[in-house]
């Protein structure tokens, strides 16, 4: 493993060479973005620790993702969509939330019980979001259910999580911890942290609610990455149920998401791919997850973005609705024999694929 430069801006962490290839790639972002509007904000529905939710998700427009700007991870293009210049005021922060509520006041017929914040980086790092505004934040959710905040495992803090629990909203802390395997996320996602981190977090979160005592609850969601790059079909297969097994005996982490990769622009990932270096998992592989993990003791939950497309998880086309959808319905049921109702021939395909690919050859197929 390489060591970090002093150019990096966080200095000793990471691998100086996936950095320095991918401040390049990022530097061809041409697009500019409003900081009074948000990335994106959609309504849907959740599995949660308290049952099936109505959701409203939030991706705060911010400065963006300081390990992203440092170079960051190789799948990660969300940076390229964050405000130019590194920071957003308090105001035009709360504007982006004022949106989002006109958005669910003119697309739902009731309030959200569960809200989902995400700024493709780090909610609870104050250089994205500062203090003020995340009390603020708190106070306009504070008759919500619940709460989900995304962050890396650095800023995970007892005395920030009680900005939210102290309304009595049920708080949760989304920590993309990508794999449970500290080679795998460094050599292949380029991510700083250890796994140790990661359980280090879940035991702030645990604190966090033990001090909440019977108020609010605050737990963590771990997410996962479905087929980094450089993995084969079976590794990524294997280290996903791995991963999975082990977050899930973790106390505190009662909620694991699966998220398989997909090619986002301004990426290494994406490089690879128009070399034909890289193939987006098979809904196959999620399925098959999902169903060897359906016992452990947490929620195993899966959202392929772009699914179907050939830039993310996706079959042959013909069967990937009907996988997704028993994918969907898994989600929310927890039920693992919502697979059995779904076949296609192209599943042979996808077990040559895990028997015969290789390292030096993959993929084998696109």
């Amino acid at each position: 493993m390489s060591k970090p430069t002093p150019d990096v801006y966080e200095q000793g962490k990471g691998m100086d060479a996936h950095n320095k290839v991918m401040r390049e790639i990022r530097s061809r972002k041409e697009a500019s973005y409003d900081p009074h509007e948000p990335t994106r904000v959609w309504l849907d529905e959740d599995n949660t620790p308290g049952g099936v939710k109505r959701s409203l998700t939030i991706i705060l427009n911010t400065g963006g993702c300081r390990w992203a700007r440092a170079g960051g991870c190789t799948m990660c293009g969300y940076v390229a969509e964050s405000v130019d210049g590194g920071s957003v005021s308090h105001e035009a922060l709360m504007n982006q939330i004022d949106v989002c509520l006109e958005h669910e006041a003119d697309n739902a017929d009731e309030p959200a019980e569960l809200i989902k914040i995400y700024t493709s980086g780090s909610f609870l790092d104050e250089r994205e979001v500062g203090a003020e505004t995340r009390r603020a934040i708190g106070e306009t959710f504070a008759d919500r259910e619940r709460i989900v905040l995304e962050s890396l495992p650095d800023f995970v803090d007892r005395e920030k999580i009680a900005d939210f629990t102290r309304h009595s909203i049920d708080t949760d802390i989304a920590i993309g911890l990508e794999t449970a395997t500290d080679r795998v996320r460094h050599d292949c996602v380029n991510k700083y942290f250890d796994f140790a981190d990661f359980e280090d977090a879940c035991a702030e979160a645990a604190e966090a609610n033990a001090e909440a005592g019977d108020d609010a609850d605050a737990g963590i969601k771990a997410y996962l990455l479905m087929k980094p790059p450089f993995l084969t079909e079976s590794e990524a297969v294997e280290d996903m149920i791995s991963s999975i097994e082990r977050c899930a005996d973790v106390d505190g982490c009662h909620t694991v998401s699966m998220n398989p990769c997909n090619v986002q622009r301004y990426t290494m990932v994406d490089e690879l791919y128009f070399r034909d270096g890289y193939r987006p998992p098979w809904l196959w592989s999620v399925a098959h997850v999902l169903e060897q993990t359906a016992d452990v003791d947490a929620i195993v939950v899966s959202d392929p973005v772009g699914h179907g497309s050939d830039r993310g998880p996706h079959n042959c086309q013909d069967c990937d609705d009907r996988v997704q959808k028993a994918i969907k319905d898994f989600d929310l049921r927890q039920d693992p024999t919502v697979f059995e109702q779904v076949s296609c021939e192209c599943e042979g395909t996808w077990e040559v694929v895990l028997e015969r690919e290789r390292s030096f050859n993959q993929p084998l197929t696109r």
